[in-house]
């Protein structure tokens, strides 16, 4: 019961603060800031640094100063000499606050629509509520003041925009950001929570994905655990989080006989075959009954899944091949001249159905399986059909050819002749 007393008078205290701060006509950043005056001169002090920090803050660029978050009257202290002036609690002074204050501080703004409205109106305001429903914003709540807040993620004095580049929480520096708890062992000791998550992600076709070759489009932490409200996401509902981008593969599995019998073990549904963190890119060897394969981990020979798994394996390596052929038809129609503009539209089709096949595995139904294979199978036998027509007339341009070389030639040579006979019969003059 003191404990609700203590936040409630805290709360109190700061939104009082707060109020008397908004009375001062915040922000005032064009005011004489005897915060700046005095902190900058503190050579070698880690104020000093906070305040050449504050400089290039998204919140220095939209014109708060350092009262519009501390409070206090930045118009007093230096001329006098005396910093309990600028310090003034009947002016809202509220200093620093404690890491269990930060949420409540920082969301005076953040979780006010009006005031947001005036300065990012797209900017969500329901932050401090999505934290207090995270692993962090629970452990904080339970008294746990080593857990993230705001400026864990964000930092203090120079907090920059999400889109900056330079920002720790900018898409290709989350992990990273992340992993300055999750990967300290020290750290993260009491929780009993594994440290090795970056160096997984790292290695995963996400993280190479994103860290490698910068594709925004790939995710991170925050994708799957989520942003202020970051909780892991149980084994009944990972597939929601990998659902988001793998739509086709998310709704395929729930119409797979593996939907009622993974729930029915406890598997996750995704992770059981593409793990966590470390997800690995897939290849058509996790499919089947041969080395790699992710089938025969469960399914053994004889049993409904190991022929089903034989069964599309064979279906896929038919139609790479078919694939392969049509491919090949056409590079050699075209290296010999022959218009094939047709055969490689249809062509594009062919190679979509293969990567809908793959996807299709997750039904994991023949029937169903083949229905998505049939067009691509199709698309490719008219695309052979094609490519023999086309190396077809390639030949018969070649037979053309060989007939009316030999007869060009025979009338080069019967047209010298007669004008070299031609020339012998003139007479001398």
């Amino acid at each position: 019961m003191s404990t609700c007393l203590i936040r409630c008078a805290v709360a109190l205290s700061m939104t009082l603060a707060w109020f008397l701060v908004l009375a001062d006509a915040s922000p005032a950043a064009d005011k004489v800031n005897s915060c700046i005056e005095c902190h900058q001169s503190m050579a070698g002090r880690r104020l000093a640094e906070l305040v050449k920090a504050y400089a290039d803050d998204i919140h220095a660029a939209k014109g708060f100063g350092c009262q519009d978050c501390h409070g206090g009257d930045p118009t007093r202290g230096a001329a006098e000499g005396d910093p309990d002036l600028a310090h003034n609690p009947a002016k809202g002074f509220v200093g620093t606050p404690s890491p269990a204050q930060i949420p409540e501080f920082c969301a005076r703004c953040h979780s006010d629509v009006e005031f947001m409205k005036k300065y990012n109106p797209k900017l969500r305001v329901d932050q401090l509520l999505e934290y207090r429903s995270s692993r962090h914003g629970k452990s904080l709540a339970s008294g746990d003041t080593k857990v993230a807040t705001c400026v864990s993620c964000h930092g203090v004095h120079g907090i920059l925009a999400v889109s900056d580049t330079r920002s720790p929480v900018y898409k290709t520096n989350v992990a990273n950001t992340c992993a300055r708890c999750h990967a300290n062992a020290t750290y993260m000791r009491p929780y009993g929570i594994p440290t090795d998550q970056l160096e997984l992600y790292k290695s995963s076709v996400h993280g190479q994905r994103l860290l490698e070759k910068d594709d925004l489009a790939a995710p991170t932490c925050n994708n799957c655990h989520g942003n202020h409200g970051a909780t892991p996401p149980g084994l009944t509902s990972i597939a929601n989080a990998c659902g988001e981008c793998h739509a086709n593969n998310r709704d395929f599995f729930n119409e797979s006989p593996h939907k009622a019998a993974f729930a029915d073990m406890g598997l996750g549904e995704c992770t059981a075959c593409h793990r966590h963190h470390d997800i690995a890119k897939p290849n058509d060897a996790m499919l089947g009954t041969g080395q790699g394969s992710l089938c025969t981990t469960c399914h053994s020979d004889g049993d409904p899944g190991f022929a089903a798994a034989a069964e599309m394996t064979k279906t896929i390596d038919s139609l790479k091949v078919t694939l392969t052929a049509a491919h090949d038809l056409l590079d050699r129609a075209a290296r010999g001249g022959i218009d094939v503009a047709l055969g490689k539209f249809d062509l594009h089709a062919a190679d979509d159905a293969l990567i809908k096949t793959r996807t299709a595995v997750h039904y994991f139904d023949t029937t169903k399986f083949a229905e998505v294979v049939a067009p691509g199978v199709a698309a490719a036998g008219h695309v052979i059909l094609l490519g023999n027509q086309a190396l077809a007339d390639l030949r018969m341009r070649y037979v053309g050819l060989g007939f009316s070389i030999p007869l060009v030639l025979l009338v080069a040579l019967l047209l010298y002749l007669k004008i070299r006979r031609m020339e012998r019969s003139k007479p001398l003059v």
